[in-house]
């Protein structure tokens, strides 16, 4: 699973994405797109990362994310048995509408206080949740007007929290976009041999210092913590793939046995033989 700027394309019949139970809990998947999203994941308990954001949910959680805003896929780590559903909304959703329709105000306003992050809990967590689990058994018209009714429904609740003070400012423009997917790329093809962080910054053109203000700034985490996560992520997809634990440390670029089980088991609280075992013996 490779780390990137997501690209996201409406269903053919469809103006909205609507994705039932992507499995991503094996890859550690920090992306943006300018697309909202609304997440429902239900029976698990997880870690909600949206900017600058980071909680534990337990349960279930429901969340609504703004355009561009960095966030890390809801079900990373996760090892239980659950169900997710995302939606993706284009950004230009409903167009001129939201500002000549007095009935869609409430909806503009949820769009508005996205930029924030918003999540919801109680009986609205619970019934929106319903309600979008539900969406894919209707057909293209019902479904829109059924998603409608959901942005309806958590414009008038009282039941959220606002994930940032203020809302989160889109740093992602067209050449911060493409410095990112270089960066993205650059990890993806090196991440098996040692990188040191004076190499990532000349990817970038940029000093040591600058790059490592720079891409804190717009992934939240240091070069190394988001390197480490994405080897882990890797090496969870090679144990589960039967590869022994030495071969899956060196391959991952780790340099060193007992730094790749003191990575692997702070990240995923488990040692990789453990998680290996584990997987193995549920099948």
């Amino acid at each position: 699973m490779k780390i990137q700027l997501e690209a996201i394309k409406p269903n053919s019949d469809s103006s909205f994405h609507l994705m039932l139970n992507p499995r991503l809990n094996n890859f550690f998947f920090w992306h943006f797109h300018p697309e909202f999203e609304l997440i429902f994941i239900d029976g698990a308990n997880g870690t909600r990362h949206v900017g600058e954001h980071i909680s534990r949910f337990e349960g279930s959680d429901l969340v609504f994310i703004g355009s561009n805003i960095p966030h890390l896929n809801f079900d990373y780590g996760i090892k239980t048995d659950y169900k997710k559903t995302v939606l993706h909304i284009h950004p230009d959703f409903l167009g001129e509408a939201f500002a000549q329709t007095p009935e869609l105000a409430g909806i503009q306003k949820l769009f508005e206080k996205s930029a924030h992050g918003i999540a919801f809990f109680g009986d609205t967590k619970v019934t929106a949740g319903k309600m979008l689990q539900n969406l894919h058994d209707l057909p293209p018209f019902e479904q829109f007007l059924e998603v409608l009714k959901i942005l309806n429904f958590l414009a008038n609740s009282l039941e959220t929290e606002l994930l940032h003070d203020t809302p989160v400012k889109n740093q992602y423009n067209k050449k911060a976009q493409e410095r990112l997917k270089l960066m993205y790329r650059f990890i993806d093809e090196n991440y098996q041999r040692k990188i040191e962080i004076s190499e990532a910054a000349g990817v970038c053109h940029m000093t040591e210092a600058a790059f490592c203000r720079y891409f804190k700034k717009m992934t939240r985490l240091t070069f190394t913590n988001f390197l480490n996560h994405y080897r882990i992520s890797q090496a969870k997809r090679l144990l589960l793939l039967d590869k022994n634990v030495s071969e899956t440390c060196y391959e991952c670029g780790f340099e060193s046995l007992s730094y790749f089980n003191r990575i692997f088991k702070k990240i995923t609280l488990e040692n990789p033989l453990t998680f290996k075992k584990l997987y193995f013996a549920d099948r």
